[in-house]
Parts: C-alpha cells; sequence; structure tokens
C-alpha cells in the first residue's frame, strides 16, 4: 500500500518471528478480529487459509508485505490509532501460527497525530476484502 500513512508496524520482536513462521509457512497474514477471548490479538495465518470478509479492511502491509487486516467492527473503534505489533511470552490462541513458540502477538497502539490523521483522511478509504483479489 505505497503511498499511504502507516498504520501498522511492527517491532524487531515480532518482524523477527514473522520471518520465522513465514519460513516454516511461507507466506502469512495477520487478521484482527475484535472478538472475545483473543480478538483482542492479532492472529498470524498461512496466507490463503484465513478468508477475510468483504468488509474486513487491509490496514496495511507489514514486513515486506505481509498483509494485515481487521474487521470492519474493529476497524471502527481503532481507526485513530497507530498500531504496533509487538511480541511477548505466553500462550495465545492455539489458531495463531505463533502459540507453538510459547509466545503471543501483542498489539500496542497510540493515538494518532492530528497532522497524521489530516494525512490518513485526505486519503482514500481503505480497501476491503471485496476489493482485493487472490490469497489475502
Amino acid at each position: 500500500m505505497a503511498g499511504r500513512a502507516g498504520r501498522v508496524e511492527l517491532t524487531a520482536a515480532a518482524e523477527a518471528l514473522v520471518g520465522r513462521l513465514a519460513e516454516r509457512h511461507g507466506p502469512v497474514m495477520f487478521h484482527q478480529s475484535g472478538g472475545c477471548c483473543d480478538g483482542s490479538a492479532p492472529m498470524c495465518y498461512p496466507r490463503g487459509e484465513f478468508r477475510v470478509g468483504g468488509s474486513d479492511v487491509l490496514l496495511g502491509e507489514v514486513a515486506g508485505g505481509t498483509p494485515f487486516w481487521m474487521s470492519a467492527d474493529q476497524y471502527a473503534y481503532w481507526r485513530h490509532t497507530h498500531l504496533t505489533v509487538d511480541v511477548v511470552p505466553g500462550r495465545g490462541s492455539g489458531f495463531s501460527l505463533e502459540a507453538p513458540e510459547g509466545v503471543r502477538f501483542l498489539l500496542r497502539s497510540r493515538l494518532l497525530t492530528d497532522a497524521e490523521l489530516a494525512r490518513i483522511e485526505a486519503e482514500p478509504p481503505l480497501p476491503t476484502g471485496d476489493e482485493v483479489p487472490g490469497d489475502t
């Protein structure tokens, strides 16, 4: 998503873990559902094995083209924030690829600055699952 304001990034530790997971599983993707239980944590899946919904929002790409999707409902709450994906010790969801590693991905957020928000508001809307073809 070249040319857009950055909305999501990885810490160095998270980027290293994504690299290891991609070596093992092939290209990966993130999805942030906002559901119950582990819904507040970003889930990492083999790309193409999780089908995004038509209203899911492509927030950006991290770690060399890894898509980061968010459910529309969750995006409504987080649209004014910049997100940083980190990795911390502990067990996350059994569905996310990092679970067997004894770590879990975690979102850290900060409010967008006025300048960042103005830039984002001047951009076209983020792509949705209905608009992005192929294996997300």
